[in-house]
């Protein structure tokens, strides 16, 4: 990875400096019972603009379909769906952070993860000389090897621990009753492992560029072999036998067997390593790669899955604005990323 910095440009996000952009999963038909709204929020969340859109409607907030939840301290565009039949009230709508871009007609309701992604634009604030060349650099390694697809603060609550209440949750030490709140603070531990999982795979990967593999291992007091195959591999994030591949940005499911081959066809973006977010029906890997997945796999009651462990920014653009000492960026992410990860790469946060 690049060598570790702290880049100590400012951005705090808000919606002067940081815009977000929903891309749906495909064109809208413009024929239906539904009506599809190009929304314009700031400053809210999405379930509050949901709030605020099924009160002025007379509706549950739940006939209103949306893709994703989108950041609360941008100027972010996404789109809702509603019954076609209520078009005439939105009429009257009007709201100081909400604004209704654009509506067409759509055969079906928006459901969770119907979009390709999101394109971001964050501005950083004084970006000297020697920032701007920093920045330059890490952003070639970016798109040279991609980020790690880490849980962004915005999973795990104002104060980053409401894992521990999800841990809380799942050995009987806290009780909660209501089903939403339950399964959010468990799909927060759920995270919260998964990201010690990445942080652990990232470590071996970053040892693996100074010592021998039979060193790393026992660095790592990992089992002889485990790590067999990783050095003769080009791409930063090694892959290992046994682990969970899936087609990039989507697609099926798979185990690793040739990793030297599979390993050209990640660093061609064709595939993605997978991580684990423990839990029932869920895949698990195999030979080494469980060797560390088993640290942080744990038996619980909900749903478990499987997420992309790295992800390639696409349509990266930048533009440095010298006499403002502003950097502009932009780029865009497969849904269910965090521009998070590519702020703190650019920062150090990840690398030291």
């Amino acid at each position: 990875m690049p060598i570790a910095h702290k880049n100590r440009f400012i951005f705090n996000p808000s919606p002067r400096d940081f815009t977000v952009e929903e891309i749906p999963l495909y064109d809208f038909s413009g024929e239906g019972e539904h009506l599809i709204l190009k929304i314009r929020k700031k400053e809210l969340t999405t379930w509050e603009m949901l709030d605020i859109l099924s009160t002025h409607l007379g509706i549950k907030k739940r006939e209103i379909g949306y893709a994703g939840l989108k950041d609360k301290h941008a100027m972010t565009i996404q789109y809702v769906s509603i019954m076609a039949i209520h078009a005439s009230r939105l009429e009257s709508f009007s709201h100081p952070q909400i604004k209704i871009l654009d509506k067409i007609r759509h055969a079906n309701k928006i459901r969770i993860g119907h979009l390709k992604g999101n394109r971001f634009h964050l501005r950083f604030k004084k970006v000297l000389g020697i920032q701007k060349e920093m920045l330059d650099s890490v952003l070639v390694w970016i798109k040279k090897h991609g980020v790690p697809n880490y849980f962004g603060y915005q999973r795990f609550g104002n104060y980053g621990d409401n894992w521990e209440e999800g841990r809380k949750i799942l050995s009987g030490e806290l009780k909660i009753r209501d089903r939403k709140s339950k399964e959010f603070l468990i799909s927060a531990y759920q995270s919260y492992l998964f990201n010690n999982w990445l942080s652990k795979r990232i470590e071996s990967c970053k040892l693996l560029e100074e010592f021998s593999e039979s060193e790393t291992e026992r660095i790592l007091k990992l089992p002889n072999g485990t790590l067999d195959g990783t050095k003769k591999q080009d791409n930063f994030f090694k892959i290992l036998k046994g682990d969970l591949l899936m087609h990039y940005p989507y697609g099926r499911i798979f185990y690793a067997e040739e990793v030297l081959e599979e390993s050209k066809r990640f660093i061609l973006r064709d595939l993605s390593v997978t991580g684990l977010l423990p839990g029932k029906k869920v895949k698990l890997a195999e030979g080494s790669a469980r060797e560390i997945e088993q640290s942080f796999d744990e038996e619980i009651r909900e749903n478990g899955s499987r997420r992309y462990a790295w992800i390639f920014p696409t349509d990266i653009q930048k533009k440095y604005i010298p006499e403002k000492a502003h950097y502009e960026l932009g780029f865009f992410l497969p849904k269910g990323c965090y521009a998070t990860n590519v702020v703190d790469m650019l920062r150090g946060y990840r690398e030291s």
